[in-house]
């Protein structure tokens, strides 16, 4: 069943290499390469310009730069040894038993792994079958699910065409297209069977039979297998069911969870995988549960209700926002026309599976929902914080109606990055000088951050500006690029060479642009907002960038109303742009702003994870007291934030105009009382010691905390494997130094 060793596209791909370069072909397949940069300039070094045309994708540029090229590098002695280095700490890596998972949860084995299903993933910007937080929560949680030595495989779609690009217009209207992944130029393998053909699971969506071929991603230690439907023998509408992530309408939205979920567990099946847990990241894989009972009710021949506890005791659920527009309901309709044939081989009747999804039982109207079906057969749900367990016990109490509120049995888990993907490099270097070699295998340990104390303040400072001017550089070249292809004015292009300024305070806003994150609340007062940004003395500037949903005009107004400013006279040097974000824009900015902004309407951020990653970058948030932040923001004895600041403090009103405006005076009042005159207390060098020492709080409060070693020594503990003694040794994800 498995792919035989001899003919994988690793080794393929390095037959093509000369004889000292092979190993790279070992590093391009797994994807392991891509969280240190001493790994990612193994690839980019070879061809500097070549790594930037091929999307950052080591398998593209082994196969398109020269052999010329190849021969070259292969002589150089230096380079020699950095590949067997680093070749030798990725054998070692792969053959490590001794894993800290190993030792506090023996039960959770490679025979009957954590299988952890989601709609998305974002492992890397070569890799774009993510859209934004959902898919890089769930890359972070492979990556350090491997490096911990959890046992665990991921399933997925493997979309053609992923999610959409975006470009603006002129007028700064959101234009989306599409771009075709090309599979075999991919760090994946497709899976094959002894015979050498594609292992494929069918289905039955739309009243067709649907095969699906099943690839897979090495992320370190972790499989990720993905579900591609756009195989010849299928109908073409079908091989379109994996074309785009979170396209199309309800009939695409319902085939592809039918998909995710009832194929993912038959994917498990063909790949001869018995996981000991079944983990929903998020309600779009739900159906998976139904195709676990299935296979226990043919197994056992009870009844559906016999067989309902076993299901729900092997599988969990994270639900990860309070928004109800991303609970995905289906009409009555819609179930009858995918699930008909369905409910009778769970021996079950239409109402009564109706009844698996419906909030209220008996109302002919209600929808089938995701998240009720999810958690009617898990055996524990967890929201992403500490608060978002509060509001999800509040939205959900209708399904417990012999419960208190506090009773609801839906807990949290804060979501935490992962440090060794999202750390600056010059960051990273500076904390092995300080904490240690191996820090980034003890970023759970606050004594080891504390350390942070020691580094001088001129150290930390110098190397935030290096990032800075790193990232001014990469928001000048991206929006130079985007302006050359508007064929805009030749003045507009030739501006950009003097757009932002490093010396600066530099604000970052990157996220979805749905209305409740309020992107443009900092320009609210417009005639303020340019008192502040064009201060001659003590003037801000701030980044912008994300998507709206294709379907969500008023996000895209916002996004134009925002173009519209960076244009203005009084703004056109301080406000930025940059179009198409993805993973490697985002590394760029949370390691390059002063000022992590974020300002969603309260109590809509589930948890956020862009702050946290600023964190370990030295960045500083600037928040309302929602998702995460409640827990990171922390304040002297007088009040005062030592770590960031809070938007609006407690101000609640459910007049959302009333609340823009008390957050919106709020925020300008933090920026000019407190943020900028604190920026720009420099001394004679131009270091701001008072700033320097919140960047250092930040840094020591929320990196032991905010990261996904804890988070998976949290799932580990409270749903993978309950009772484990994860207190009873340090967190130590094993990382060869």
């Amino acid at each position: 069943m498995v792919n035989d060793s001899s003919v994988t596209p690793a080794n393929r791909l390095g037959a093509r290499l000369p004889l000292p370069l092979k190993r790279l072909a070992d590093l391009a397949y797994n994807y392991w390469w891509s969280w240190t940069s001493d790994r990612i300039s193994l690839f980019q070094n070879i061809d500097p310009e070549e790594w930037q045309r091929c999307g950052h994708n080591p398998v593209a540029l082994l196969e398109t730069v020269s052999y010329d090229r190849l021969t070259q590098v292969a002589e150089d002695p230096t380079y020699l040894k950095r590949l067997q280095t680093l070749a030798a700490q990725l054998d070692q890596y792969m053959s490590e038993r001794n894993t800290w998972a190993n030792r506090v949860a023996p039960q959770i084995s490679q025979e009957h792994p954590v299988a952890y299903f989601c709609a998305e993933f974002g492992l890397h910007e070569s890799l774009p079958i993510y859209s934004g937080g959902l898919g890089i929560l769930a890359g972070d949680h492979l990556k350090s699910a491997a490096d911990l030595g959890v046992p665990l495989v991921g399933l997925g779609l493997l979309y053609r065409q992923g999610y959409f690009r975006q470009r603006l217009s002129r007028s700064g209207w959101q234009e989306d297209y599409y771009v075709d992944n090309q599979f075999e130029k991919l760090p994946l393998e497709l899976m094959l069977n002894d015979q050498g053909s594609a292992i494929t699971i069918e289905l039955q969506v739309r009243q067709r039979l649907v095969r699906a071929q099943i690839w897979r991603v090495q992320v370190g230690r972790v499989s990720l297998y993905l579900l591609d439907t756009d195989r010849e023998d299928n109908d073409p509408i079908d091989r379109w069911l994996t074309g785009h992530l979170y396209g199309g309408n309800q009939e695409t939205r319902i085939a592809q969870e039918v998909l995710l979920g009832i194929g993912g567990v038959r994917a498990l099946q063909a790949l001869g995988i018995e996981p000991s847990v079944y983990h929903l990241n998020e309600g779009h894989a739900a159906f998976c549960l139904l195709e676990v009972a299935k296979l226990e009710i043919q197994r056992t021949g009870k009844s559906f209700y016999d067989v309902e506890a076993s299901v729900r005791d092997r599988s969990i659920f994270t639900t990860h926002t309070p928004v109800p527009a991303g609970h995905d309901v289906f009409s009555a309709d819609l179930i009858d026309s995918y699930f008909a044939h369905y409910w009778q081989e769970l021996g079950l009747s239409r109402e009564q599976f109706l009844a698996l999804g419906a909030r209220r039982l008996g109302d002919p109207w209600e929808p089938f929902g995701m998240t009720v079906l999810a958690l009617r057969l898990t055996r524990a749900a967890n929201g992403v914080s500490e608060l978002h367990g509060q509001v999800s016990r509040k939205m959900w109490t209708i399904l417990y109606p012999n419960r208190p509120e506090d009773k609801v049995p839906i807990g949290h888990i804060t979501n935490g990055v992962h440090a060794r993907t999202w750390t600056a490099p010059l960051l990273a270097d500076l904390y092995a000088q300080y904490m240690g070699e191996d820090w980034s295998s003890h970023v759970v340990d606050p004594q080891m951050w504390a350390k942070v104390d020691q580094v001088p303040d001129e150290e930390l400072w110098h190397r935030h500006q290096i990032l800075k001017d790193r990232l001014v550089a990469h928001t000048r070249f991206k929006i130079k690029h985007a302006r050359q292809l508007r064929g805009e004015d030749q003045g507009l292009i030739q501006a950009t060479d003097h757009l932002l300024d490093p010396k600066v305070l530099t604000i970052g806003f990157a996220r979805r642009f749905s209305p409740y994150k309020r992107g443009a609340l900092l320009l609210r007062d417009f005639e303020r907002a340019i008192r502040l940004f064009g201060n001659p003395e003590r003037p801000i500037q701030i980044v912008f960038s994300g998507k709206a949903h294709p379907a969500d005009e008023e996000g895209k107004r916002i996004i134009q109303r925002l173009m519209e400013w960076c244009k203005h006279p009084a703004l056109q040097n301080r406000v930025a742009f940059v179009e198409d974000y993805d993973i490697f824009t985002a590394q760029k900015l949370v390691q390059g702003v002063d000022v992590w902004l974020n300002n969603p309407r309260r109590p809509l951020e589930a948890s956020g994870t862009s702050g946290q990653k600023v964190c370990f970058n030295g960045g500083i948030n600037c928040s309302v007291l929602d998702g995460w932040w409640c827990e990171g923001y922390q304040v002297d004895a007088n009040g005062k934030g030592i770590n960031g600041w809070a938007i609006g403090e407690d101000a609640h009103t459910s007049d959302q105009d009333l609340q823009d405006q008390i957050d919106s005076e709020s925020l300008y009042q933090l920026m000019e009382q407190e943020i900028v005159p604190l920026y720009y207390d420099q001394d004679e060098n131009g270091v701001p010691h008072g700033w320097v020492q919140m960047m250092k709080a930040s840094i020591r409060t929320n990196a032991p905390v905010f990261n996904t070693d804890r988070m998976i020594a949290d799932y580990v503990a409270k749903m993978y494997a309950p009772g484990a003694p994860i207190h009873m040794e340090p967190i130590l994800a094993s990382v060869p130094s």
